[in-house]
């Protein structure tokens, strides 16, 4: 089982919108990543966002094209510095679980759970990406399964 960590899609700047809204082609590489996803059969039980209008459409984007059974819901402790530690506690693999968060957060939650520490740039995220972590019963660490990104460059 797996732990799916999103950074949101591409938001419009605070000038255009307040809330930070998905910009237009924020949202299209965000479908575009959730169905390359689908047709890997990418299987998630429920998703989590930070609450921010550009996590939640795009936890909302992700729910069309991989149809989470639990959903899609607001979680507190994803905002961009809320602590990494704390969420790490909870998490199992066996939840296949994908959180929708903002930069420095997502980075840091993947530097955590795969090193031990926050500090250390492990993976570099993109808008609308997707990274899969998994671990082992024999470790207490984690390790990148694989990514979706919507560049290469």
């Amino acid at each position: 089982m797996a732990l799916f960590l999103v950074q949101h899609g591409r938001s419009l700047p605070k000038e255009k919108d307040p809330d930070q809204g998905l910009t237009e082609e924020g949202m299209a590489e965000v479908k575009r990543i959730a169905g390359v996803a689908a047709g890997y059969k990418v299987r998630v039980s429920r998703i989590k966002h930070s609450g921010k209008k550009r996590a939640k459409q795009t936890a909302e984007a992700l729910a069309s094209a991989l149809a989470p059974e639990g959903g899609v819901e607001e979680s507190r402790g994803l905002s961009p510095m809320d602590d990494v530690s704390a969420v790490a506690r909870e998490l199992r693999t066996e939840d296949n679980l994908m959180f929708v968060g903002h930069l420095p957060f997502m980075e840091k939650l993947t530097s955590y759970l795969i090193t031990g520490s926050p500090d250390s740039l492990i993976f570099k995220f993109q808008n609308g990406g997707i990274v899969c972590l998994d671990k082992t019963a024999e470790s207490p660490l984690w390790f990148i399964k694989w990514a979706l990104m919507p560049n290469i460059g």
